[in-house]
C-alpha cells in the first residue's frame, strides 16, 4: 500500500509565515509541520509516500530529498500551478498504483493509527471523522453505522485522512477541482463508508494554532 500527503498548497491563512516558505516546512517544536504526516505512515509501515507540491516545491525537495532519511521512499507529484486536492491526486494516480491508497493532509497532527484504515474499502472510501472543531461547528458529514450521509444530525468533520481506490476518480479529467466535490458525490451513491475518531487531532491552520500546538507538551505523544 502506498500513501499520499497534500502538500502542494499556499497555507494562506499562515499570512506572512508563508510568504518564503512553504506551509509543510513551518516548524512545530524541532520538526517540519510535514514530518508528522510522514511518521504517521512509517508507524503504519508504509514505506512508498508521493507527496505533491507546487509552491516553492523546490524547498520541500531538497528539504526531505528522497526519503532516505525518514526510512522511507518519496515520489514527488509536481504541480505547475495548484490543482487543489482531487486535481492533485488524480494527477498523482500513475505513482500511486492500482490498489487502495491512503490520503492525508500535511497540516494534520493526529495520534490516529493509519494502520487501523480498512485496506479494502467496502465501498469507493472510508473517511475518518473527528468532533466538529471551533473553526468549523457546522462539520461535514453525518455517520451512522459506518454509512456517512448528508442531512442528518449530529454533523461531524472531516479528518483529512482516508483510504480511496482508484475507481473513485474513474470519471475525472485533469485539472483543477477539490476532493470533496467527488466524495459528496459518491456518498450520494452510498459508496463512502467512515467512522469517528475521538482522539487527539489538530489541524494546524493558521500560526495561532500553530503557536499554542508547538507550545504543547503533548506534542512528544506524537512520536
Amino acid at each position: 500500500m502506498r500513501g499520499m500527503i497534500l502538500a502542494a498548497g499556499r497555507g494562506l491563512r499562515m499570512g506572512d509565515l508563508t510568504d518564503d516558505v512553504p506551509k509543510p516546512l513551518l516548524r512545530i517544536g524541532k520538526r517540519y509541520l510535514i514530518d508528522y504526516a510522514i511518521e504517521a505512515l512509517v508507524k503504519a509501515d508504509i514505506r512508498d509516500i508521493v507527496i505533491n507540491i507546487s509552491y516553492h516545491r523546490e524547498q520541500i525537495k531538497a528539504a526531505l530529498g528522497d526519503g532516505s532519511d525518514y526510512g522511507v521512499t518519496i515520489h514527488y507529484s509536481e504541480e505547475e500551478e495548484r490543482l487543489e486536492t482531487g486535481g492533485g491526486v488524480f494527477k498523482a494516480l500513475p505513482l500511486l498504483g492500482e490498489e487502495p491508497f491512503i490520503v492525508l493532509s500535511s497540516d494534520i497532527i493526529s495520534d490516529y493509527s493509519l494502520a487501523s484504515l480498512p485496506k479494502e474499502p467496502k465501498g469507493l472510501a472510508h473517511l475518518v471523522l473527528v468532533n466538529n472543531p471551533v473553526f468549523h461547528m457546522q462539520g461535514d458529514f453525518c455517520l451512522e453505522g459506518q454509512c456517512i450521509y448528508f442531512g442528518g444530525s449530529p454533523t461531524l468533520t472531516f479528518a483529512n485522512i482516508g483510504i480511496y481506490r482508484p475507481e473513485l476518480f474513474a470519471d475525472c479529467q485533469p485539472g483543477y477541482f477539490r476532493l470533496g466535490t467527488l466524495l459528496s458525490q459518491a456518498i450520494t451513491q452510498k459508496q463512502v463508508t467512515g467512522e469517528h475518531f475521538t482522539g487527539e487531532w489538530y489541524n494546524v491552520g493558521t500560526p495561532e494554532q500553530l503557536r499554542i500546538l508547538s507550545d504543547s507538551r503533548n506534542l512528544a505523544c506524537f512520536f
